[in-house]
């Protein structure tokens, strides 16, 4: 059996916030000195040199494209075409190797067939280069046959100590000055900018440039990584934490390959550049049956969505959400909260935009009497002077201007959304300017809105310019709001600390070996509740009793109301076979109880003693539910909700990655759609609070320290309002198959 090891403190830090039009982010304590370790890479994305092995003088070819857009990007190194069979490519002289080429070469671009990628790998090992990016496909993503030719090629990068992107991949860019390194098949090469990309799919690469371009969207750095043999993403985020020119990253990604490395640096990275992502893969994994609430609840992506909000990674649905949060961060300042303001000249998208706004979360307070006041004397009387604030069909620049130029000083909002439906009579650039003017000098975030004009437009592109992101539909603004606000209480909340605490860890090891001597699965019961009390979580009284003579003597001496439950580790559901009884007030109750329940286990496990486990029954408080189950991307999920039948009929459960700081444990809590039940509700008192969280941090030690479960419940966890008296009730734990890789 082995143990996990003890996880560290999080240090407390508060997040530096920008608050310009092009926010430059910096560590907390306002210094420039990245706490990730550095990652280098300028092998790839800062080469001095570049040789494109399969250059090709071919038109339509991805050999041709390459060279083509090294030389049309002016790139600042030198660069080698490599062919076999061409003397020249592209008017450059060509080698036959990239052993034959008279100078040092940094980076090697690969476009040849699959078959001849290993010797070309190898050339360039005894060449001396620092990095390949390999663009052929065919590999691992092929099967077996392709999966054993990369392993080769791995093999190869790593003897002559090499980094390499792909294979199977777009290519990669650098637009620093300098640099201005275009090493894709595209046909579109981005404008500098402060974001970074990196994508898993290289058949995204081409979309991608295109939608950023238009966008507005600058790239500082973007990377196609493909199967990711070599460079992960992870190496990514750890290169551009120390890039100055990198300010926000962008991610489309499919799978993770390291996803505690991942936490590690995304953790300290996002305090100081915002990461978004789309993964793809939201639908249930295929992973076997859970036995448990706690497995069977996790059945959908909530690793994932965990495993993000405990990093600050927003996460997006979908790629155009991605460039539309992306769009924001790059220009805008980050909502300081939640509070918009909108000033349209169309009623009727002020009415979806407001409903949009309020359903993600958002909210849209009324004008201040002062605010409404400066309004009235710059605006027509006519206009309604109201949240939204409806400037009228004919309102043109002049109104948009004044409006805004009041607006921005209004402390009441954090965000201003400006929607415009341009009618015949107003020139819609003209309206733009106004925008912009208007909300000059200001410190909110401005996402606007120009419904009926199309992306190209002048209108559009003067907002863009002027860093002012344009959303073609309201709704589009209240997911990226949202998404920023998000962010903005992740920054703000307090970092947390994991509290190790005095345990008896060798009780719960006897336990564990015991079970595993008699070839069970399962720890229930009264051995399941001595797991529990040994990390120090409360447990209510139980007593175990194996005739009917000791129960019904046990019950005299516990006094009623009583509750009884089978002691059978191979039963799982107690329930499902009347193996509890609650509310039992007698003496003849109780013998009938556990007569029926004798009865019903001899049927189902009659290889067993037969016993049970008396416990006083509890009456107030609220029932909850905590537990663990494995995921197989993410590790131990820690998973918190109402217990007892709520569990299975609301599924109102949240979970977060292994292991559970303080914090992290008051936000399991109160994210549940049902915390008000919990903080008091209609005169009711609120529960122990600390007492749910002291045990979510607890069962996270448990889970921590021993790697021997596969899953487990605690339910019900009766929550109560005095201190002192929450307890646990019930509990199992599932141990792992022994061939169950850990």
């Amino acid at each position: 059996m082995k143990t996990r090891k003890q996880a560290s403190n999080i240090s407390v830090k508060k997040s530096a916030r920008s608050t310009t039009r092009k926010p430059a982010r910096k560590s907390a304590k306002g210094g420039a000195k990245s706490i990730i370790e550095p990652c280098s890479l300028d092998g790839i994305f800062r080469p001095r040199s570049v040789a494109v092995i399969g250059a090709s003088s071919t038109k339509l070819t991805i050999g041709r494209q390459i060279l083509h857009n090294l030389i049309q990007g002016e790139f600042q190194g030198k660069v080698f075409p490599v062919n076999p069979h061409a003397d020249v490519i592209h008017s450059i002289k060509a080698y036959p190797s990239v052993l034959d080429i008279p100078d040092p070469v940094d980076l090697a671009l690969v476009i040849v067939p699959r078959e001849h990628v290993a010797k070309v790998v190898e050339e360039c090992g005894k060449k001396g280069v620092k990095g390949v990016v390999v663009i052929s496909a065919g590999f691992k993503e092929a099967g077996a046959k392709g999966r054993e030719m990369e392993q080769k090629v791995l093999a190869i990068v790593r003897k002559y100590g090499m980094r390499m992107i792909g294979p199977n991949c777009f290519g990669i860019v650098n637009t620093e000055p300098g640099v201005n390194l275009n090493g894709t098949f595209g046909k579109t090469f981005p404008k500098r900018g402060n974001v970074a990309f990196v994508s898993q799919s290289g058949a995204l690469g081409e979309a991608i440039m295109v939608h950023a371009q238009e966008a507005h969207l600058g790239f500082s750095m973007f990377a196609s990584i493909g199967n990711k043999a070599d460079i992960s993403g992870n190496d990514l985020l750890e290169y551009w934490a120390n890039d100055p020119g990198t300010e926000i990253i962008l991610m489309y990604i499919e799978n993770f390959g390291n996803p505690r490395r991942f936490i590690k640096i995304a953790r300290e990275l996002s305090r100081t550049k915002p990461i978004v992502v789309v993964k793809s893969g939201r639908t249930a994994q295929g992973a076997k049956a859970a036995s448990s609430h706690t497995g069977a609840l996790a059945g959908l992506d909530v690793g994932a969505d965990a495993f993000f909000e405990q990093t600050g990674v927003i996460r997006v649905d979908t790629v155009e959400q991605l460039f539309d949060v992306a769009s924001a961060l790059s220009h805008q300042p980050i909502p300081k909260g939640p509070r918009v303001m909108i000033a349209t000249n169309a009623g009727g998208p002020a009415i979806l935009a407001t409903d949009s706004l309020i359903s993600h979360g958002l909210e849209t307070p009324q004008l201040s009497d002062a605010t409404k006041k400066k309004l009235r004397a710059k605006l027509p009387p006519e206009v309604n002077f109201s949240n939204p604030l409806d400037l009228i069909a004919g309102a043109g620049p002049k109104e948009f201007e004044s409006a805004l130029k009041i607006l921005k000083s209004d402390r009441r909002y954090d965000a201003i959304v400006p929607i415009f439906v341009p009618p015949i009579t107003v020139d819609p650039s003209e309206v733009s300017q106004a925008i912009t003017d208007g909300v000059k000098g200001g410190n909110k975030t401005v996402l606007s809105c120009f419904m009926g004009v199309r992306s190209g437009s002048e209108g559009v592109n003067v907002l863009k310019e002027n860093g002012l992101p344009v959303y073609r539909f309201p709704d589009a603004i209240a997911k990226t709001l949202e998404r920023l606000v998000w962010y903005n209480n992740w920054l703000e909340r307090p970092r947390g600390s994991i509290h190790i605490h005095e345990v008896n860890s060798a009780k719960v090891r006897k336990i564990i070996k015991k079970a595993e001597s008699k070839g069970q699965r399962e720890i229930v019961g009264a051995e399941a509740l001595e797991i529990v009390a040994a990390y120090g979580i409360d447990v209510a009284e139980y007593h175990e009793a194996a005739s009917v003579t000791d129960v019904v003597s046990l019950a005299d001496k516990l006094g009623y109301p009583l509750v009884m439950k089978i002691n059978t580790p191979r039963i799982l559901h107690k329930t499902d076979v009347g193996g509890v009884a609650v509310d039992l007030r007698t003496a003849d109750e109780v013998r009938s109880a556990y007569e029926s329940m004798e009865k019903k286990v001899a049927r189902h496990s009659s290889d067993e003693d037969f016993s049970v486990v008396l416990q006083k029954m509890i009456r107030g408080g609220v029932e909850t539910v905590m537990g663990m189950t494995m995921d197989p991307t993410y590790g131990p999920l820690i998973m918190f909700g109402l217990g007892g039948v709520f569990v299975e009929v609301m599924k109102d459960v949240s979970f977060r990655v292994c292991p559970v700081s303080d914090v992290t444990a008051e936000r399991m809590i109160e994210s549940i759609k049902s915390y008000p039940l919990l903080a008091g509700f209609r005169g009711s008192k609120p529960v122990d609070k600390q007492a749910l969280m002291s045990g979510l941090m607890r069962l996270s030690q448990i889970v921590n320290d021993f790697d021997d479960f596969s899953e487990i419940d605690i339910n019900p966890f009766i929550a109560s309002s005095r201190k002192g008296e929450s307890c646990v009730v019930d509990a199992r734990f599932l141990l792992r198959d022994k061939g169950e890789t850990k």
